[in-house]
């Protein structure tokens, strides 16, 4: 339940920082968008993102199409990690098979400059 409120949150904060951030905003429009997701790896909670400058859509589940997956063992290791998303939380959680990324490292990299200005 925790893990599930903190997705949707994470939405509304997104959505929240295209309307009132600039910096973000300008950042979204250089990344030319982004598809991403977060799931358990049983997929019993998972939420993907679709960012683009034009606006931010957010829903249940996961879709084949997502630039970006981050899968986590279980929901309290998502909650270990999303608490304090820094690079080496997703470091040290994909060296202990806690965290799986499925996609580019690129799109990581685009991500975590985006949600700085969170």
């Amino acid at each position: 339940m925790k893990l599930r409120l903190m997705l949707w949150i994470l939405g509304w904060l997104l959505k929240r920082a295209l309307r009132r951030k600039p910096a973000f905003r300008e950042s979204l429009s250089q990344a030319r968008g982004l598809d991403w997701g977060i799931a358990t790896e049983d997929l019993s909670i998972a939420r993907y993102y679709r960012m683009s400058p034009r606006g931010i859509q957010t829903g249940k589940g996961l879709p084949v199409d997502l630039d970006l997956e981050l899968r986590f063992e279980d929901e309290a290791a998502a909650l270990k990690v999303l608490r304090k998303p820094t690079q080496q939380a997703f470091l040290d959680g994909m060296m202990a098979g806690t965290v799986r990324l499925v996609g580019d490292s690129a799109d990581l990299t685009k991500l975590q400059k985006l949600l700085k200005h969170l």
